[in-house]
């Protein structure tokens, strides 16, 4: 039996057990403040199920006696590394939600601690799991066009429809101490850009709070990005309706163009001069109930990494690096000039 340590009970939090009560061979210890659980939460499940293989506490030395083989962080972003680096140090290892963390305070020392006890780690990256996404990546690999040009990747949504039956106000995304703001909470766009083609070298940024919303953290991040041969752009908000998501690469031989309204992977030839649809398999819209799927095939790849003991693909190594971007973009708004990454 596997004992999985989850600490937070937010929204993913809540997913992340739902999604590992469908392993017969887990048990899991929730670590939370809240005081109530409902039974509701978790309604594919029974209730002896639930009793027999969920322990809820809120003392983080009583999980740690239990022995965990596995942490999930899951709790708000600003309280990500104080509580891995105490998990860390017992030889547990860790997945971390998306971001790493808001700031790098202490994140070398848990990147030390971490590859000290050789521990498995991974920081949450579900779009690498997205099937429209794997075959941009595969495409990319193959160089079906050619050197890349330029990109484009946007990513628009109304923080209030969300959750919609929750206060925006309240949540950890709106929030800028714990560590909230699109250009943090939206990393997934970041993550993927840096999973196909690595750092940028320079990075120009304008990041703010432009709409009305009643939040206190960063609400817009415009960014344009410099790698050695060619331009990267990022619009990420807070405020757009309806939501739009899309991601076009544009490269010597043609173009490669995805949007969340047609979820279609389709190229251009430049010889040919005419598009095309690549075939996805087991395709699905992100506002379907099925795109848990990307969520369970991340939870299982890395369960598969702990058994065999192998690194991810988003070790905490890496998850830095992208953090470091992020610091970076945010100081080039401040100082309204470029910062070589």
């Amino acid at each position: 039996m596997l004992t999985v340590l989850i600490v937070g009970y937010g929204s993913v939090g809540k997913r992340h057990i739902n999604n590992l009560l469908t392993f017969s061979e887990i048990r899991i210890i929730l670590l939370t403040n809240r005081k109530k659980i409902d039974q509701t939460d978790f309604k594919n499940f029974s209730a002896s199920t639930i009793c027999d293989r969920i322990e809820i506490t809120n003392s983080i030395d009583r999980c740690l006696l239990k022995k965990p083989d596995i942490a999930i962080i899951s709790n708000e972003t600003s309280y990500h590394i104080k509580i891995a680096t105490k998990i860390a140090s017992q030889g547990i290892d860790l997945f971390i939600e998306k971001p790493l963390s808001n700031s790098l305070r202490n994140v070398k020392n848990l990147v030390n601690i971490a590859r000290e006890k050789k521990l498995v780690t991974m920081v949450g990256c579900n779009f690498r799991f997205y099937p429209p996404f794997k075959r941009i990546k595969e495409l990319l690999d193959a160089k079906k066009i050619g050197r890349i040009l330029s990109v484009r990747i946007e990513n628009g949504s109304y923080l209030p429809d969300w959750h919609s039956c929750e206060n925006y106000q309240s949540s950890y995304a709106a929030r800028q101490d714990l560590g909230g703001g699109v250009t943090l909470t939206q990393i997934h766009e970041l993550d993927y850009l840096y999973w196909f083609f690595g750092l940028p070298h320079e990075v120009f940024s304008i990041i703010g709070k432009f709409s009305n919303l009643k939040i206190s953290a960063d609400d817009l991040c415009c960014s344009i990005m410099k790698y050695p041969t060619f331009i990267a752009e990022i619009h990420l908000d807070y405020f757009q309706r309806p939501y739009f998501k899309s991601c076009k690469i544009k490269g010597t031989k043609g173009v490669i163009s995805w949007n969340s309204e047609t979820n279609q992977v389709r190229i251009f030839d430049s010889t040919k001069k005419r598009w095309k649809t690549s075939f996805i398999s087991k395709n699905y819209s992100l506002n379907s109930s099925a795109v848990n799927n990307m969520y369970m095939e991340e939870m299982t790849y890395f369960l598969q990494c702990v058994k065999k003991r192998k690194s991810s693909i988003n070790e905490i190594g890496q998850a830095k690096e992208l953090l470091e971007l992020v610091i970076s973009m945010k100081k080039s708004s401040n100082l309204k000039k470029m910062i070589k990454i």
